[in-house]
């Protein structure tokens, strides 16, 4: 299915700029603490398991449904959320866009995808691989 949606544009604040740098060029980056090295999502300047300052890695983008919802009865048409493991192993919440919503199915492979909200920001989703 594909999504004629108009999407608002995120708040970016200096802290979270390189991420949307990086949406602008197609790239989906995380969080990785520089004490633990543990990787974490939502990015945040500490780390949410020691406080530790983080620093932005590259992330691939692809990764499976972990669960998913379908939204049938909106004033826009439907819509499907849903949390992606990446493969790093981290956890997101997302939309996914431009499938076959009665495709998606617990472990289904996804990748992510992005599309330029209301200000031109690009925003990521997934759809099925």
């Amino acid at each position: 299915m594909t999504s004629d949606r108009s999407y608002p544009a995120p708040i970016r604040s200096p802290e979270n700029q390189p991420f949307w740098d990086a949406t602008a060029q197609g790239r989906f980056m995380v969080k990785r603490c520089k004490s633990c090295r543990q990787l974490h999502w939502y990015p945040r300047a500490l780390c949410p398991f020691c406080q530790g300052d983080t620093e932005w890695q590259a992330c691939s983008g692809v990764g499976e449904i972990y669960t998913y919802t379908i939204m049938r009865r909106s004033t826009e048409g439907p819509f499907a959320l849903g949390y992606v493991t990446l493969s790093e192993g981290l956890c997101v919440y997302t939309n996914f866009v431009d499938c076959d919503f009665e495709k998606l199915k617990i472990g289904a492979k996804v990748k992510a995808v992005f599309k330029a909200s209301e200000g031109g920001v690009s925003l990521p989703f997934f759809t099925l691989v």
